[in-house]
């Protein structure tokens, strides 16, 4: 594809996961200098991936570093079995990806803006942290038998609102707090309808906020913050282009069982994913009918899975607190 396409439509995903399976057909199934793994545990399937230098990550898209994947379809069936082993799953993985000591202070900041429901998922895991490092200063008592270590939290808002890149906030309040490591907990944006509201990605390099629907923010980073970074993320909304190309795809599919041969399966054989998207794209755009779109049921899930992250980033951060207690700090 020629790089005019790239400049006028390019695929709209915060996963790492979504874009190996764009680009890895184009490279026979495995794309160079990127390692995948996959396990399945009890309707939670757990994806590994590793970007180890530049040509994967150019390929992909994504900055060379470590990914890991939750896709959990029954999340949107609100079973509460299922949302606290998710918690579960998501503290023992944050672990090995966080390798923090006991002393290790934690910075958390959600990312997005509150008035906005598909949005507001980091400034609602915030709302549900247990945060101790003002305890250690003001009572000491509390935190003394050890099992907690330093963990603040706040939700900065967004530009349109603060009038403020998000970046230069994080960065004066990094350099005051001093943190050892910095979580940005925030909505993504998702290619395909399924992993919208069904998916959460951990990822070591960090986050560029609003990447995903095109309104790229400065990037929140080891580089730019000098401090370990760790994104966590949702995706809440997907483009309009994908649904209409998925809802295409679906009657397609029905004309060729229904009238095989039809003129307009025929039509469509000739266009790959790309082009019919790029199609897509140029009768949606001049009309501004090329939407984020996201679930009618968005605000009962965002506070779901709000929940589910608080939940599994309280027990991470605190060896004294389980998950049989943690939903004493959520609401």
């Amino acid at each position: 594809m020629d790089d005019e396409f790239w400049n006028s439509y390019s695929v709209s995903t915060d996963l790492a996961l979504e874009a190996h399976q764009i680009f890895s057909p184009d490279h026979g199934g495995t794309i160079p200098g990127v390692n995948l793994s996959e396990e399945e545990d009890e309707g939670i399937k757990i994806t590994r991936m590793s970007i180890l230098d530049d040509v994967g990550g150019k390929i992909m898209g994504k900055m060379p570093g470590n990914y890991l994947t939750l896709e959990i379809p029954g999340l949107r069936y609100k079973d509460p079995q299922l949302q606290r082993r998710v918690s579960e799953t998501l503290a023992a993985e944050f672990r090995k990806f966080a390798n923090l000591t006991a002393e290790s202070t934690v910075l958390v900041i959600g990312l997005g803006n509150r008035k906005v429901t598909p949005d507001s998922l980091g400034p609602l895991v915030c709302d549900n942290l247990f945060v101790t490092r003002h305890l250690y200063e003001h009572m000491p008592d509390l935190v003394a038998g050890g099992g907690y270590r330093p963990v603040a939290a706040v939700a900065p808002g967004v530009l349109g609102i603060t009038g403020i890149e998000t970046s230069e906030i994080v960065h004066g309040i990094v350099k005051k707090v001093k943190p050892d490591l910095v979580i940005a907990v925030d909505a993504l944006a998702a290619r395909s309808m399924e992993r919208v509201n069904t998916t959460i990605q951990i990822a070591d390099v960090g986050i560029s906020p609003g990447a995903g629907v095109g309104n790229k923010r400065k990037g929140l980073n080891k580089k730019s913050l000098g401090v370990p970074v760790i994104a966590v993320g949702v995706p809440t909304v997907v483009d309009a282009v994908t649904i209409t190309s998925d809802a295409m795809d679906l009657i397609v599919n029905r004309l060729e069982q229904d009238v095989p041969g039809n003129g307009m399966t025929k039509l469509f054989a000739n266009f790959d994913e790309r082009e019919k998207k790029q199609l897509i794209f140029e009768l949606l755009q001049p009309i501004g009918q090329n939407l984020m779109v996201t679930p009618k049921e968005i605000d009962t899930f965002v506070e779901d899975i709000a929940n589910v992250l608080a939940n599994g980033l309280n027990v991470a951060l605190h060896d004294a607190i389980s998950m049989d207690d943690s939903s004493m700090y959520t609401h």
